[in-house]
């Protein structure tokens, strides 16, 4: 484990490697305590390079067991080792040749996850960002690509099961006892994507045909016992490779795709090339122990993972800072492709609450960076849902400027231009100015600038004249590190509607737009439509078309004509959110003040027509029905944020929500769909629109029987842990809540992802006393800190989804929080920096919990032998 560095990485500082590896073939002998590591790479001096350049390889605590130049030992006066590098001197002026390294490991004790590690009689490596160099001494940066061949070599009783990247190449009896498989991989690719995994599992496979022709055979491995389970994986990559051939033009292009599903991992999946590693979280589904949601994160993150074939794998990065060249855009792949399988505006709205939930925050606190940052510390600290989330916004308004047709040509000469490179966000970038003709140079600052932009909109209408004007404002405030930002490209979509519910079509004058975009390029621009025959309603950002905040005063009977008429369905959604949120941003305040709550009728009853509008999706519906969350709503308020009175307010208005419609919602409480259980999108759409309607029946109804009965007549874990969380939620203390978590407990004592969800319910249950049902847990016989999921199911969940119970005015939460960071960070530092992120909006709480959360933060920076990790973010949040 790397501990505190205070080294910073630059992206100025970039330049090429003195040598160039043209392959590398790597030997494995693995064993538990002491696997051996053999890796020869063929090397040439890069041309221009000095004649007594050395050759610099990184490592990361590694044991150097043996060194060779073309076959021959290296005088130990040749070089220079430290369990971090290894530096050869004296190396030939021209012509390839051969070095040999030879190290030891132990993937047993290996508890950071990263490198090759052995979790649950598995091995498996994960090796991005950093974690090649835990395995051998190497170029361990993206931009170092070469062709591996790799053998590995087992005991059978050990690892009945080898596999690598590429194609197999053949294997069989190696000596008495041990076994090999040797695989190839003609791809030149750099080392994050290099895998192994040695064990015993089972396997589902079938095969896919490409475009061109060829059969691809099709694995996945998992837990013996298990493989049923993955069987809508397996679905979900063969409509991905299908899509990304049809949309993209994409053919897969080796003999075999295979991916391994582990309980212990970092990360949700990896695309190694060839052979993805998953968390099994996003493999394993079926109805009794996976919700709806399971079944569409399969499908997104399996879809995700294959799309990095091209985006990512042949096509990478030429340094970490242009990660979201890869990530940003294989997201915004996997969301039109999730888009294209399942409901579009409900998927959109999906993405904007996860954008708003933990983007904006992130923009709007001391962890703000750019999606292509400047600098960074620590690496595994910027895989972050600026980079991955905002970074997709960003390719989304790419599309937004050019169009359908030219952005898919710019895609196009992307895959033609650089199949086989190291990139830059500026060659992506190129390529669509090159295919569309259009200037993307104002453009590119959403890759260089953080923060939020606020865009102030106004308008005004012209009775006489039958003129409506519409003045947009920029202005992005200062983040750490970008005290002045310029102007940037927004492009928001828009709509005029008029009284009777139709669209004006006329375009404006003053400014540049088209296709229904006003495209905003300076700090403040008027829009004037002429001839529009009366007063319109503006419908502005359609489809979340710009990651902005946006300022406009409208009023509650302009916000109910977008929600009834708006032929977009985002808009729609949007405006009853609005609405929503100002009725309790208003009953926040009202309510720490201790004042009377004003009337929610108004939106009472848009809420209740749109429940009981079946011309709409009932998934739509179930979207609309679902209030801000108490998170939203600190985020809009901004600061001084008293937790305990959001959560009070919103309780409120929806308990006045749900007495207005109790009729409606207990008859859409028992809708959803009967027999065999499907996880499509229709069927999705109606289980969530059941269980939505079921929490506001049970609040009004104001007894827990309905739940208790819910539950035990579910048939599938949708209904099932629905039930069970509003049990918890609303019930907390009642006797069939108490039987309800127990029953789940033993039905499913053997099932571990069912088990996380059990702990998840109950640390996101809100109120104070949730805090120490937190500690009850973690001293529980079903609790395990050396699994990351359980971590986040329990304290991940605590710490990022009870605002309640995590923010007790007591520092309680804070406190706990901190002391878990501590303990993990010795074994498993990414964790627990992740872990420890909850707390990058502490500067927005009231001044009590301010002062406790920053205590909390003091206590981990001075706990000492922090890793780079842990430190990098505690010193980011906490001033000076």
């Amino acid at each position: 484990m790397r501990t505190e560095s205070g080294q910073i990485f630059k992206l100025g500082d970039y330049r090429p490697t003195d040598f160039v590896v043209e392959r590398i073939d790597l030997t494995f002998e693995l064993d538990p305590a002491a696997t051996k590591v053999v890796s020869r790479m063929i090397l040439h001096r890069r041309e221009g390079v000095a004649a007594d350049a050395a050759l610099v390889l990184d490592g990361d605590e590694l044991t150097l067991d043996g060194l060779q130049l073309d076959g021959n030992d290296i005088d130990p006066a040749g070089y220079a080792v430290t369990p971090d590098s290894l530096t050869i001197r004296a190396l030939p002026e021209s012509g390839p040749f051969e070095i040999t390294v030879s190290t030891t490991i132990s993937p047993e004790t290996n508890t950071t996850l990263m490198g090759l590690y052995r979790s649950s009689g598995v091995y498996c490596t994960q090796c991005e960002a950093e974690g090649f160099r835990r395995i051998t001494y190497f170029y361990d940066r993206p931009d170092v690509l070469a062709v591996y061949t790799v053998t590995v070599i087992a005991r059978k009783d050990d690892a009945k099961l080898l596999l690598s990247n590429g194609n197999f190449l053949g294997g069989g009896d190696y000596d008495e006892g041990r076994h090999f498989a040797a695989w190839f991989d003609p791809h030149p690719k750099p080392s994050y994507l290099f895998a192994l995994v040695g064990g015993d599992l089972g396997m589902i496979e079938d095969s896919f045909t490409t475009m061109s022709g060829r059969d691809v055979a099709l694995k996945i491995y998992v837990e013996h016992g298990k493989e049923a389970r993955a069987a809508y994986a397996m679905d979900a990559l063969k409509r991905s490779m299908k899509w990304d051939e049809e949309v993209y033009g994409r053919e897969y292009d080796l003999d075999i795709f295979q991916i391994v599903a582990v309980s212990d991992f970092n990360m949700g999946a990896m695309e190694n090339k060839g052979l993805n590693v998953f968390n099994d979280k996003y493999v394993l589904a079926d109805p009794e122990t996976a919700t709806d949601a399971d079944y569409a994160n399969i499908e997104a993150i399996i879809a995700h993972e294959y799309f990095h074939n091209w985006t990512g794998n042949r096509i990478t990065c030429r340094d970490w800072f242009q990660l979201c060249l890869k990530e940003g855009l294989t997201v915004y792949r996997d969301h039109t492709f999730s888009a294209d399988q399942r409901s579009a505006p409900v998927k959109r709205i999906a993405e904007i609450r996860l954008l708003k939930a933990h983007q904006f925050p992130e923009d709007a606190g001391p962890l703000a960076h750019p999606v292509r940052p400047q600098k960074y510390r620590e690496i595994n600290n910027f895989y972050t849902a600026t980079v991955y989330e905002k970074g997709s916004e960003v390719v989304r308004m790419i599309r937004t400027i050019l169009g359908a047709e030219d952005f898919r040509k710019g895609m196009d000469l992307y895959f033609e231009r650089h199949d086989g490179d190291a990139s830059t966000i500026e060659d992506f970038l190129a390529c669509f100015t090159d295919a569309s003709g259009r200037d993307l140079t104002q453009f590119a600052l959403w890759y260089s600038q953080a923060g939020t932009p606020l865009v102030t909109v106004s308008t005004d209408w012209n009775e006489a004249g039958k003129t409506f004007s519409v003045t947009l404002e920029q202005s992005l405030a200062p983040t750490p590190g970008q005290s002045r930002k310029a102007l940037m490209h927004i492009p928001l979509a828009y709509g005029l509607i008029l009284p009777d519910g139709r669209e004006f079509e006329g375009q404006p004058h003053g400014g540049e737009a088209g296709n229904g975009v006003f495209h905003l390029t300076k700090r403040k621009q008027t829009f004037r439509f002429a001839g529009v025959p009366e007063r319109p309603v503006l419908s502005i950002n359609r489809g979340f078309s710009a990651p902005v905040n946006i300022a406009m005063e409208q009023s509650i009977a302009d916000l109910a004509h977008i929600a009834r008429h708006d032929s977009d369905g985002v808009a729609r959604w949007q405006a009853i959110n609005d609405h929503a949120t100002r009725s309790l941003i208003s009953a926040a305040r009202l309510s720490r003040d201790d004042r009377k709550l004003p009337s929610v009728a108004e939106l009472a009853e848009i809420l209740i027509a749109t429940a009981a509008d079946e011309s709409l999706e009932p998934a739509f519906r179930a979207q609309t029905l679902t209030l801000p969350s108490e998170s939203d709503i600190a985020r809009e308020i901004g600061g001084n944020i008293d937790p305990d009175a959001i959560h009070a307010a919103r309780e409120a208005v929806m308990k006045e929500v749900a007495h207005a419609g109790l009729e409606t919602f207990a008859a859409l409480a028992d809708s959803a769909p009967t027999g065999p259980y499907s996880p499509d999108a229709e069927d999705a759409g109606k289980r969530a629109l059941a269980a939505t309607a079921m929490a506001y029946a049970s609040i009004a109804e104001g007894w827990p029987d309905r739940l208790k009965k819910a539950f035990d007549a579910a048939d599938n874990m949708t209904m099932m842990a629905q039930a069970l969380q509003l049990l918890v939620y609303q019930f907390a203390s009642a006797e069939e809540t108490r039987e309800a978590l127990e029953s789940f407990r033993a039905r499913f004592a053997d099932n571990p992802l069912a088990l996380d969800k059990w702990h998840t319910i109950q640390a996101m249950a809100p109120g104070a006393k949730s805090y120490d049902r937190v500690e009850h847990l973690l001293a529980g016989p079903d609790f395990d800190r050396t699994n990351p999921n359980r971590m986040r199911a329990l304290v991940g969940a605590f710490s990022a989804g009870n605002p309640t119970g995590f923010n007790r005015a007591d520092g309680a939460g804070y406190r706990l929080l901190a002391r878990e960071v501590i303990a993990i960070d010795k074994r498993n530092p990414q964790l627990a920096a992740r872990l420890l992120t909850a707390l990058r909006s502490w500067q927005s709480l009231e001044s009590g919990r301010q002062e406790h959360a920053r205590l909390a933060l003091v206590s981990i920076r001075e706990a000492g032998a922090l890793s780079a990790d842990v430190s990098d973010i505690v010193d980011r949040m906490l001033p000076g």
